[in-house]
C-alpha cells in the first residue's frame, strides 16, 4: 500500500472501508461509525501524537492549575500500554539519551522535530510546567500526564482514582490540608505557598472551603464540552448517581 496506509492501524482501515463503501446498504451509519472499536471509548484508537497535537497538549497542560497537574499525573500512572502507546514512542524519541527522562535540550529539540518553532523562553515555560515534581527533567510519567488526550479524562474511574488520591481520609472532600500534603509530596507546591487558597477558592464552587466530587470532576472535565451527563458523586466510601448540569 501507498503512504499513509501502512501508519494507519487495522482498526482505522476497516472503519474507513465501511464509511466510504459505495453500497448504501453496507455503508455504515453514524450508529455504525460511533460504536466502531476504533471510535469507541474503550476502543483502541491510537493516542499518537499527530503534527502538534503534542505541543497543544502541552500547552493545556501548562495552563492547569497544580491540582489538575498533579490529578493528571496520577491518571497517566494508571493508564493501560495500550491506551499510551503513540505517547510512549514519542518520549523515547524525545528521549535521545535513554535516561528515562527529557531534559530541556531533548523537549526543545523535540519539538523543534515535530515542527514547532517556539522560543526557547516558551519550551522553558512548557518544560516547567510539565515537569511536576521540579526536579529539572519530565520524566515518563510526567510527560504521559502532560500529553495524553482529553478523551481520558470522559472515563470515570480515572477521575475518580484521582479523587481518591487526594481525599485521604475518605470523607467525600478534599480540604486544604490534603491538597497541601499531596502537592508538598509531589514537590509542586512549598509551605507559605498561597496558590494552595487559590485553587480551592477556584474550585470550590459552593464555596464550604473544601472540593467535593462533583467539584473535582467539572474541573478535570473543563474544556471537554457541556451538556448534561450522569456522574458518580462521593457520599463518605461509596458512590451514588447524580445528575450534573
Amino acid at each position: 500500500m501507498t503512504e499513509p496506509w501502512p501508519q494507519i492501524s487495522k482498526s482505522a482501515k476497516d472503519l474507513i472501508t465501511h464509511m466510504l463503501d459505495q453500497s448504501p446498504a453496507r455503508r455504515f451509519t453514524a450508529q455504525q461509525v460511533l460504536s466502531h472499536p476504533w471510535i469507541a471509548q474503550d476502543g483502541v484508537a491510537s493516542d499518537r501524537p499527530l503534527d502538534s497535537a503534542v505541543l497543544q497538549r502541552l500547552k493545556q497542560f501548562s495552563a492547569a492549575n497544580k491540582l489538575k497537574r498533579v490529578a493528571l499525573k496520577v491518571i497517566a500512572e494508571s493508564m493501560s500500554p495500550e491506551e499510551i502507546q503513540g505517547l510512549k514512542e514519542m518520549f523515547k524519541a524525545m528521549d535521545t539519551d535513554n535516561s528515562g527522562s527529557i531534559t530541556f535540550e531533548e523537549l526543545r529539540d523535540g519539538l523543534k522535530r515535530q515542527g514547532s518553532r517556539l522560543a526557547e523562553s516558551e519550551v522553558r515555560q512548557l518544560m516547567d510546567a510539565a515537569d511536576v515534581d521540579n526536579n529539572g527533567t519530565i520524566d515518563y510519567d510526567e510527560f504521559i500526564a502532560a500529553t495524553m488526550h482529553l478523551n481520558k479524562l470522559e472515563k470515570e474511574e480515572h477521575i475518580f482514582k484521582a479523587f481518591q488520591f487526594f481525599d485521604k481520609d475518605n470523607s467525600g472532600y478534599i480540604t486544604i490540608e490534603e491538597l497541601q500534603e499531596a502537592l508538598y509530596e509531589n514537590g509542586i507546591a512549598a509551605p507559605g505557598d498561597n496558590s494552595i487558597e487559590e485553587i480551592i477558592k477556584e474550585v470550590d464552587t459552593d464555596n464550604n472551603g473544601m472540593i467535593d466530587y462533583q467539584e473535582f470532576q467539572a474541573m478535570m472535565r473543563k474544556g471537554l464540552g457541556g451538556g448534561r451527563s450522569r456522574v458518580g458523586v462521593r457520599r463518605g466510601s461509596s458512590m451514588v448517581d447524580a445528575t450534573s448540569k
